[in-house]
């Protein structure tokens, strides 16, 4: 039974009734399609609008695009829906999270290396307010999982840190400044990630904590955010063996992904008391269905506790595997009912059913006027500021000095299509301050620095500044330095650390250290945002002082690291 009147519904009688009386008037299909929120890849509102007529989802989740296109789409969707719809939305980092024109504040362990938790809640209303500009009632976020393995590619500046009550404040700050602005969050991804190095897009990641150790880190954040009201929680493929066996009192020998585990969503549910909707993690991802068949995994998600199933990997065929789950027993029609009533409960609960009654669901294109906003970009240009961390400087480089460094070999390191963009706004901002800017070409034979280069090398250049643009992303199994080299003889590696000025400026992972210990001058930007870019010239120029604080180690616990 669920509490329509408790936390985090609150739900009056004439909202329960309504639950009550929608509930009561679905068919099966339309139930099985209540708890389905599919990924929306197309971005034409007839598209959309047909998509809902054909199936009752009761939500879709939206990939950054054109402003004014989605808002036409989200529209199209809302006003063919009998039930108003989710409309969810990665709002991690900012209102670029949905519209290509909103404010990019920053990656989460840029606002946590602010040490501020009112960024965090800045953060929070561009989320908000840029998300509902476009029609986004829901942000699948803030991510308070804890980055306690640097090789974990995938958690990184995702998260705040490595401090659990940093992580806290930092989420509690964030959440309060969504739903301010009428948006429900997601807390993510149950029961943790960041303990494992792998990545629960590519298989069952591990969190390997004792149930000590998880209730004191993870179990206090989850706590905390549940008690401020989370509405909901994003459960993730990730295993805990400790928590199988909180309740099966023996030791576990199965790989069981959150999502589909009996024992860790009822921990969730019994011993923190969240009453609010859980959702799958992405269902397509390798980590859902690595121990399990999918047309099994389907419908065991919502019967082992889960109310909303997030994407599918073929739209037709999901649906159908739910409902087959349904028919061949493994879906009861008690936990159906269940999860498509939070579903609506949730809804409820935003007052999107006395908005669609009032036609105030979607917004008008007047509402867009707040993206990338004087106040919004002010916000994001304190927080650059505020956040860029000077990890080390043993050799005192910094400040730079055109004098002293006019001549700069750069080169930007990682393969991702933001290179391009990162490179044009690092040298035009140099080039600016009157450096001479070489850019390191791998295929050019005088950058392959062999034996008897020194001297030619010292004397043609007077700085060498990598840029690392290494971003945090998915499917990948490591966020390392991949180097163009001769044997391990030199090319573009800092063999000349020794010979003269270097500097390693991060813009993404920000454990690069790990690769480049003899590096005298490194400095973290969390993110390549072009306030960050904007805010590391200006400080490695002395214009500006160095105010980040690493929310992690970025020496990686190792040995030379900090030298």
């Amino acid at each position: 039974m669920i509490d329509y009147k408790a936390a985090p519904f609150y739900l009056n009688e004439e909202q329960i009734q309504w639950v009550e009386d929608t509930l009561a008037n679905m068919g099966l299909q339309e139930k099985i399609e209540q708890i389905f929120c599919p990924m929306a890849f197309m971005q034409q509102p007839e598209a959309v609008k047909g998509m809902i007529r054909e199936h009752k989802f009761g939500g879709l989740m939206f990939r950054a695009g054109d402003a004014a296109n989605l808002q036409e789409c989200l529209r199209a969707g809302q006003e063919a829906s009998q039930v108003p719809l989710f409309y969810a939305a990665n709002l991690e980092d900012g209102g670029n999270g949905i519209a290509e024109e909103g404010t990019y504040m920053g990656r989460q362990m840029l606002i946590a290396a602010t040490g501020d938790t009112h960024k965090a809640y800045q953060l929070g209303k561009i989320c908000g307010r840029e998300g509902a500009a476009v029609g986004v009632n829901y942000a699948f976020a803030p991510v308070v999982d804890i980055d306690y393995n640097f090789h974990n590619p995938i958690t990184n500046v995702r998260t705040y840190g490595s401090d659990p009550e940093k992580v806290l404040a930092m989420g509690e700050a964030y959440m309060r400044g969504v739903t301010e602005e009428g948006l429900i969050v997601s807390v993510k991804h149950f029961p943790g990630d960041g303990v494992d190095e792998r990545d629960q897009h590519l298989l069952t990641s591990v969190n390997s904590l004792s149930m000590e150790e998880w209730e004191g880190t993870y179990g206090r954040i989850y706590r905390g955010l549940i008690e401020q009201g989370a509405q909901t929680v994003m459960v993730g493929h990730i295993a805990m063996p400790a928590m199988e066996e909180y309740y099966d009192k023996k030791p576990c020998k199965n790989v069981i992904p959150a999502s589909q585990s009996k024992n860790i969503l009822r921990y969730l549910r019994e011993e923190l008391h969240f009453n609010g909707l859980i959702s799958t993690d992405a269902s397509p991802m390798v980590g859902f269905t690595s121990v399990s068949q999918r047309r099994t995994a389907v419908p065991l998600a919502i019967e082992n506790g889960c109310d909303m199933f997030l994407f599918t990997k073929d739209l037709e065929e999901d649906i159908r595997y739910m409902r087959e789950g349904y028919e061949n027993g493994i879906l009861s029609e008690g936990r159906l009912n269940e999860a498509a009533g939070r579903m609506l409960a949730t809804k409820a609960a935003m007052g999107l059913v006395e908005k669609k009654a009032a036609g105030t669901l979607s917004p008008g294109p007047e509402a867009l006027s707040v993206l990338r906003c004087g106040e919004h970009v002010a916000w994001a240009k304190e927080c650059a500021d505020q956040g860029v961390t000077l990890v080390k400087d043993r050799l005192d480089i910094l400040p730079l000095d055109v004098r002293r460094h006019k001549r700069v070999l750069l080169e930007i390191i990682g393969d991702f299509p933001s290179n391009d963009r990162v490179r044009e706004h690092f040298v035009r901002l140099l080039e600016k301050e009157g450096f001479e800017i070489t850019l390191y070409e791998p295929e050019t034979p005088e950058t392959i620095f062999i034996d008897g280069e020194v001297e030619k090398f010292r004397n043609k250049y007077d700085l060498v500044l990598y840029i690392g643009n290494i971003e945090n992303a998915s499917n990948k199994t490591v966020a390392r330095i991949n180097w163009h080299t001769l044997f391990g003889a030199g090319n573009n590696l800092p063999w000349f650390a020794q010979e003269m000025p270097v500097v390693f400026v991060s813009v993404g992972n920000p454990y690069h250290l790990f690769d480049v210990p003899m590096v005298p001058a490194y400095v973290n930007g969390y993110c390549h945002s072009p306030y960050v870019i904007e805010a590391v010239v200006e400080k490695l120029m002395g214009r500006s002082e160095f105010k980040g604080i690493s929310p992690m180690d970025p020496f990686c616990g190792t040995f030379g690291c900090d030298l």
